[in-house]
């Protein structure tokens, strides 16, 4: 399904946000998700169901000052 992530699109095989992370090569990093402009926690993403044209923001934390 094609779905938008950080604004560029991408057609994925996953059809759960927590597939979705690892498909993208999220599944080792610490990163804060957001589903069609609301915060998804890490501890519900396996339950959360994708759709055609979702959009996604996944962001990792940076260092810095």
């Amino acid at each position: 399904m094609k779905i938008s992530v950080n604004g560029e699109s991408h057609d994925l095989a996953a059809t759960q946000l927590a597939e979705a992370l690892i498909e993208l090569g999220y599944a080792q990093m610490t990163v804060a998700t957001a589903l069609n402009g609301n915060f998804v926690a890490a501890s519900t993403r396996a339950q959360i169901e994708l759709n055609p044209g979702d959009q996604l923001e996944v962001l990792a934390p940076m260092q810095g000052g």
